[in-house]
């Protein structure tokens, strides 16, 4: 019935966006899961969100917790796809603005997943600020490679360019070879990805020899991208239009953007808020802080969430005073740019001063065999936080030498304390390292 949760767990397909606006039309609130979850963590946001139905792909119907009512999405005689082939219209009551079409659940990086309860209406100002803010066209050929359950991937790039009457292919995942064949068989000219995609498509053997000239423009955003891999990316494809984009789950996700036009001399910052969102950079009491001063970011603006799904104590600690409180720490310059520092639970307190730790992953991308890093604080005994770099190395290279080449780079009790090397780094399917993780991992090393 009506206002009913629906949850959706299944791998990109047509399937996957039909069911989100048949949930739309018909008043049922959509849950996007992850399609990687299993055991306690599915059990919580199925469990959590009270989901009266879920519709899945079938082979992943039995990783349900017991008792679950299921739907198939596609590949059976009685899926989704086939039920609304054979129904007639729906003629039910069309939804209401502020009816709820949506619980988007935050990535989890930090602690357990929240579900931003998304009207109507936010989505809709979320659309419109996305096409205005990343110039989405008609004659764009755009592909969608992130899950479909990522709020980016579908509110920011899927959903609009539809809006606009965009031809859109969507891949199963954002593979290297088959993103670069479409690109050089013309039908993309435009990807959306995280960051670690970016540096993963950059550090193929083929990047420098495929020819890629066929893409016009390249979105990046989820996590902040390191500036020496966006030097490299623009010294390669010097004709692209880079576009970055940021923000978070709650406020539909888009929040501000850096355009094409405006990366030079300040590629470090994630460009000025997009059509419906106003921003301020505040101190700890709420007030703010002048240009140039670091304070946490908050949103106003139709895109945001109504809160936390039965989440009454978060909601409250976010929305204060008529603004959400995004957690991330920023600075404003006078011409009105924001560039992230961190987010606030990532900054490191080494010895009792505050290290940013996108400012030491920023130097140490700049060696040669650093592949990708991650900077957290480990507990000890005498610095508080002991600023550890988490490396997936590039060839041969040792602690010492990332060490004295991050000294280099950086005032010298920013620079790590200790060094670890890793073949991968964790991160949850939109590309966010999972920094917590680490944390835990290393946390007595």
């Amino acid at each position: 019935s009506r206002g009913d949760r629906v949850g959706a767990y299944g791998h990109n397909s047509d399937a996957y966006l039909i069911a989100f606006l048949a949930c739309a039309r018909a008043g049922l609130v959509h849950v996007p899961v992850n399609q990687n979850l299993t055991g306690d963590d599915l059990a919580y946001l199925v469990t959590q969100s009270g989901s009266a139905l879920v519709l899945t792909d079938p082979g992943l119907a039995a990783r349900l917790p017991g008792g679950t009512r299921t739907l198939p999405l596609r590949d059976a005689g009685d899926s989704l796809l086939a039920r609304l082939a054979a129904a007639p219209p729906y003629d039910g009551p069309e939804p209401a603005a502020e009816d709820l079409v949506q619980l988007l659940y935050t990535s989890g990086t930090t602690a357990l997943p929240k579900g931003a309860m998304m009207t109507h209406r936010a989505l809709v100002h979320e659309y419109l600020s996305a096409i205005t803010a990343l110039d989405l066209r008609a004659g764009d050929r755009p592909v969608h490679a992130l899950p479909l359950y990522h709020s980016a991937q579908t509110h920011v790039f899927l959903l609009p360019y539809l809006a606009v009457g965009a031809t859109n292919i969507v891949l199963d995942a954002p593979d290297g070879d088959r993103l670069f064949d479409l690109i050089e068989a013309g039908r993309v000219d435009s990807l959306f990805a995280p960051p670690t995609v970016w540096i993963g498509l950059a550090n193929r053997a083929d990047f420098a020899t495929r020819d890629l000239d066929g893409l016009r423009k390249a979105y990046y955003g989820a996590s902040i991208m390191p500036v020496p891999v966006l030097e490299r990316l623009r010294a390669r494809l010097p004709h692209l239009a880079f576009y970055n984009c940021f923000g978070q789950s709650e406020i539909g996700p888009l929040a501000t953007v850096l355009g094409p036009d405006e990366h030079e001399g300040r590629m470090d910052s994630c460009g000025r808020p997009v059509l419906f969102v106003d921003a301020r950079v505040v101190d700890e009491d709420g007030k703010d802080v002048p240009d140039g001063t670091a304070g946490e970011v908050v949103y106003r603006s139709p895109q945001l969430c109504e809160g936390y799904w039965d989440k009454p104590e978060e909601t409250e600690a976010a929305f204060r005073d008529g603004w959400f409180h995004s957690g991330d720490l920023a600075v404003r310059d006078a011409d009105g740019y924001y560039t992230i520092v961190d987010r606030v639970k990532d900054v490191i307190n080494s010895g009792g001063v505050l290290v940013a730790s996108r400012q030491v992953e920023d130097a140490l991308y700049t060696h040669d065999a650093v592949a990708e890093v991650a900077v957290v604080g480990l507990p000890d005994e005498r610095w508080i936080e002991a600023v550890t770099a988490v490396v997936v190395p590039r060839g041969e290279v040792t602690e010492d030498e990332l060490i004295a080449h991050a000294r280099e780079k950086l005032t010298a009790f920013k620079a790590p304390k200790r060094v670890r090397f890793v073949d991968a780094l964790p991160r949850n399917a939109s590309g966010k390292i999972l920094k917590r993780e680490l944390r835990d991992r290393f946390a007595g090393s």
